[in-house]
Order: C-alpha cells, then sequence, then structure tokens
C-alpha cells in the first residue's frame, strides 16, 4: 500500500504552529487536537520543524516547567524525515524504526501534503493482514 492510499483513508490535514509559539501553546495544540506531533511551519506548506510531545517531555526534563514559556523553535527537531505520497507504507515502516520516529510529514512537490504516524501505519498493517486472513478462510471454506 502506498502512503497516498493511507492518506485518503485518514485525511491529509496537518496541525502546524510557528516556530515563534511558545511550548506552552504547542501542548495546548497537542491536547486540543489529541494529537502526537504538530509540524513546524511559517506558511502551513513549508517544513520548517516537527515538535512531538517527546520533545517537550524530554526539554520538561532537562530545563524543568520554565520550558513552556520558551520558543517551539528552542526544542523542535530541525532535520525531519520526510516521505513521498508515492512511497510505500512497510519502507515507511522501516523508516520509522530505523530513525526512532513516530511522526513523518507526507511532501508533495516541496509542499506538505499530509502527516502519517506509527499508528496509521500500524493500523493500515493490521487492515492488511485481516484482509489476507478472511480471503485465506474464503479460500478454505470454499473447497
Amino acid at each position: 500500500m502506498r502512503i497516498s492510499s493511507l492518506l485518503e483513508s485518514k485525511g491529509s490535514v496537518v496541525v502546524t504552529i510557528g516556530a515563534d509559539a511558545t511550548v506552552a501553546e504547542a501542548v495546548a495544540e497537542l491536547e486540543n487536537h489529541r494529537i502526537g506531533a504538530l509540524v513546524v511551519s511559517a506558511d502551513g506548506v513549508h517544513i520548517d520543524g516537527i515538535v512531538s510531545e517527546r520533545d517537550v517531555v524530554r526539554a520538561l526534563g532537562h530545563s524543568g516547567g520554565d520550558v513552556l514559556d520558551h520558543s517551539v523553535r528552542s526544542i523542535m527537531t530541525t532535520e525531519v524525515v520526510c516521505v513521498s505520497p508515492d512511497a510505500e507504507v512497510e519502507s515507511l515502516s522501516a523508516t520509522m524504526t530505523d530513525h526512532r520516529i513516530r511522526h513523518v510529514p507526507v511532501l508533495e512537490d516541496g509542499v506538505l501534503a499530509g502527516l502519517v504516524s506509527i499508528g496509521d501505519v500500524v493500523k493500515s498493517r493490521i487492515g492488511e493482514l485481516e484482509k489476507d486472513r478472511k480471503e485465506l478462510v474464503e479460500y478454505i471454506t470454499a473447497r
């Protein structure tokens, strides 16, 4: 299955935040949307970075509660691993494992086209396995 198919079923809406927003604002957005990461973008189209719950927790551990007043820029990841809509979900799974990341922006012609989480990848894989199981049961019972 391709990433584009995954985005068709889950949607391509990406919640973004500016790099100058505070970490507290980022935490509020994460909670408000019940998500694990925000793409950092000045224009909602191009990626400046990504900030995840993990980034927030690490910053809290390092700097304490004062980090909530710092800018997202101070804790975001700037070297963002991205994927094309034409990439295979299985390949993305390996990339996520290799880089120890849980959220990967999807870029199409250099423009933000979606965001895929490890949960999306797992859900996709479970769906494929369930389809295979159903086909095998039908094959066996048809004999």
